[in-house]
């Protein structure tokens, strides 16, 4: 080695790693340039491809399947919290009957003579319906405007007239149900016929009202429970005692009783039943947390305070 190529060594690999590395790069160039290496190469493509694409889906459905942090109430209380100026207690049936049933009373000429000889002269059944919660709170609040939110056939609702009407109180109730039961409803000790698709419960109800004298006292809305709510929200009607007595899977639990606190005159008092449920029990302490409230307790039924 002359001079030059011992000052210039160090600057290139040695002969024989050298010669070691261009002898593998040849080797696999023409182990790959035959069939059997293109197969080989494409089978390891494949697995590196499944591998990578593997790692990417599990990462992508751990973070899909984290659910949100719980704790943040807020995220799911995205509700408008400003309804119309209240009116006068005096005038909300006025406001409904104008609203809903254009001034006239739904009362008048019941019940019509093709549905007559369909109804139970006396099936009033509820659950929870003559509870000592009503008359615990009418006692307290002394209520002009009461909001129910599912009525069913009313049982709670005409014990509820009895209540007020011993304290000479001039109360109206709103009754809040879309009257069609629920998927499969059936009654396995009283039942209604059903006519093009209509399961008479409303009628029921009506019917149970008027045996009870207490047509001028109940008012209802046969929607959902959202539209009625937002309905009266638009209104301006206000409950000083509002029930949520409806679905008991907590998303329907939870945007009612979030619509239902929107339409409670200050002072009122925000109750309902089905606490044995846990979707209920779970939407009446989320909302009681993110608001500021306790829950009481009184039999099956949770109160706000």
């Amino acid at each position: 080695m002359n001079t030059e190529d011992q000052e210039h060594s160090h600057l290139r690999p040695g002969g024989r790693q050298h010669n070691q590395k261009r002898f593998t790069a040849m080797a696999a160039y023409k182990t790959l340039s035959t069939p059997k290496g293109y197969l080989v190469l494409i089978i390891l493509s494949f697995i590196l491809g499944y591998i990578t694409h593997s790692q990417t889906q599990t990462q992508t459905q751990t973070q899909t399947q984290i659910p949100p942090d719980v704790s943040d109430l807020s995220e799911h209380n995205k509700f408008p919290n400003k309804c119309k100026h209240p009116v006068p207690s005096n005038h909300v049936r006025q406001t409904v009957l104008d609203r809903v049933f254009n001034g006239t009373s739904p009362f008048q000429g019941f019940p019509p003579p093709h549905i007559t000889s369909l109804l139970w002269e006396d099936w009033a059944k509820g659950w929870g319906s003559n509870a000592p919660v009503f008359e615990h709170l009418i006692n307290q609040v002394r209520p002009r405007v009461i909001v129910e939110v599912g009525t069913f056939l009313g049982a709670s609702a005409t014990h509820m007239v009895g209540l007020t009407r011993k304290l000479g109180l001039d109360t109206q109730i709103i009754c809040i149900d879309d009257f069609r039961g629920w998927p499969g409803y059936y009654d396995e000790e009283k039942s209604l016929k059903m006519v093009n698709g209509d399961s008479l419960l409303m009628f029921q109800f009506m019917q149970n009202v008027v045996k009870a004298n207490a047509t001028d006292s109940i008012l209802f809305l046969p929607f959902s429970a959202s539209t009625a709510l937002n309905g009266l929200c638009d209104w301006g009607v206000y409950g000083d005692l509002v029930e949520v007595d409806a679905a008991h899977d907590f998303h329907s639990a939870w945007v009612d009783i979030n619509n239902a606190y929107k339409i409670l005159r200050p002072g009122g008092v925000l109750f309902g039943h089905d606490y044995a449920w846990e979707g209920v029990r779970y939407a009446v302490h989320s909302f009681a947390r993110l608001n500021g409230f306790q829950v009481k307790l009184d039999g099956e039924h949770w109160i706000l305070y």
